[in-house]
């Protein structure tokens, strides 16, 4: 959510951010209003309340024509308290679906504009010069990595098995993020993949991104597309600790995205599928921090896009490419031969204090103050890396240079053959 003082004090910012997005001014004017008829009701209810104890307690010093008149008036104020208090709890629950209504404010300088007016920060790398490059499923086939037929078979579209160096591609990938996290002093985490709806709203991923995740009925809950949603969630309504600086995580998790909206896109292979499998960082800061610490998990997705040796651009996303938690983006693309461009490997978001303001998430100031907490996400690994690591590194013949620090994890291999 958004800070509510922040709106009373410059609702032209919010709409001027609203407005970036591409999103509907009207929703600012919505929650105004709902925050001014929240305001009112409370008031009178607390009003009320404040007359019924002062009757209360004059009550037994008053005469008995005079306790006749402040029974009468007791007997009216419990009604009207009653009243006011239904009416201050209805105006409460207006409030906080308008609030959750408005997206968070865009930071200055991103790009305006919607997904294809993104800014390029750097290229990085020489791409490869393959003549005919083969794409990454073929490449996988060959090398009995990727079986996309069975996945198919077994559960259906969008849907694949990572066997033999397949596996251990990813295995190996997801393992050197973890260690890399750790190095760099993030807590390493197996996170929950069923979440309440609680910790998805609180994340903001039951608003415009809700045709995009599972939810198991029976149980009310949801499978989650990042592990982001359960970190956030993990200090929920808690208050923290960060005297020592940020506190950081690396979250690795299968993940779950319906897709939906996708039919007929990037259907070959494993760019866009149902569940893949994922490192995520998740840090916990001061407002006045989280900048420099967008700036850090940005530095660490290109560690890693510089150990399995591919090229890549970073680019600052468009405020319409915005998620609703977002205030602003950056997206690591790398390069993909077969396709001639660069596609997301990874993203890392800013999402400043409105992911915390909903799950009630706070720190103590220098005054002893809870204030509410700000947090960032981003991507280290996960599944779709395979694709240019594969292409990057493919060889005529059909098979593929292992980057030097993959190796390790594929028993020291530096070139994987294909099966004859």
């Amino acid at each position: 959510m958004i800070d509510l003082r922040l709106l009373r004090e410059d609702p032209e910012l919010i709409r001027a951010s609203q407005r970036l997005r591409g999103e509907p001014t009207e929703a600012v004017d919505d929650l105004l209003r709902a925050d001014e008829e929240r305001r009112a009701a409370t008031q009178r209810f607390e009003a009320l309340r404040s007359e019924q104890n002062s009757l209360s307690k004059r009550i037994p010093k008053a005469s008995p024509d005079e306790r006749a008149t402040l029974l009468a008036r007791t007997k009216e104020l419990a009604a009207e308290v009653k009243a006011a208090d239904a009416a201050a709890s209805t105006a409460n629950d207006a409030l906080r679906q308008a609030h959750l209504a408005v997206p968070n404010v865009v930071q200055d300088g991103v790009p305006p504009g919607g997904e294809d007016d993104f800014v390029v920060l750097r290229e990085v790398g020489d791409r490869p010069e393959i003549e005919n490059p083969k794409d990454h499923l073929e490449i996988g086939e060959g090398l009995r990595a990727i079986d996309t037929e069975r996945g198919a078979k077994v559960s259906g579209s969008r849907f694949y098995f990572l066997t033999g160096v397949g596996a251990l591609l990813q295995l190996g990938m997801l393992q050197m993020a973890i260690a890399q996290a750790v190095e760099h002093g993030f807590i390493p985490s197996i996170t929950p993949t069923l979440v309440k709806p609680e910790s998805m709203e609180g994340t903001g991923f039951l608003g415009s991104h809700a045709s995009e995740v599972y939810r198991l009925e029976a149980d009310d809950l949801y499978l989650v597309g990042t592990s982001e949603v359960a970190l956030a969630a993990y200090h929920s309504n808690e208050i923290l600790d960060l005297q020592a600086g940020p506190e950081r995580f690396a979250g690795w998790s299968s993940c779950y995205r319906r897709e939906a909206g996708s039919y007929g896109k990037d259907v070959r292979g494993i760019l866009r599928v149902h569940q893949f499998d994922k490192v995520e960082m998740f840090s916990f800061c001061r407002p006045d921090e989280a900048a420099d610490e967008h700036l850090r998990l940005l530095a660490m997705e290109e560690e890693m896009l510089a150990k399995v040796e591919i090229p890549y651009r970073v680019i600052d996303v468009a405020a319409g490419d915005l998620g609703s938690s977002a205030s602003r983006k950056f997206d690591c693309e790398a390069w993909v031969p077969s396709q001639g461009q660069y596609r997301e490997v990874t993203s890392t978001s800013n999402c400043t204090t409105f992911q915390g303001r909903r799950l009630n998430i706070r720190y103590r100031d220098e005054d002893g103050k809870p204030q509410t907490v700000a947090t960032l996400n981003g991507t280290l690994a996960t599944t779709r890396w395979l694709i240019p690591i594969l292409e990057n590194h493919q060889q005529p013949d059909g098979s593929m240079r292992v980057p030097k620090a993959l190796q390790p994890y594929l028993g020291g291999r530096d070139v994987l053959e294909p099966s004859r």
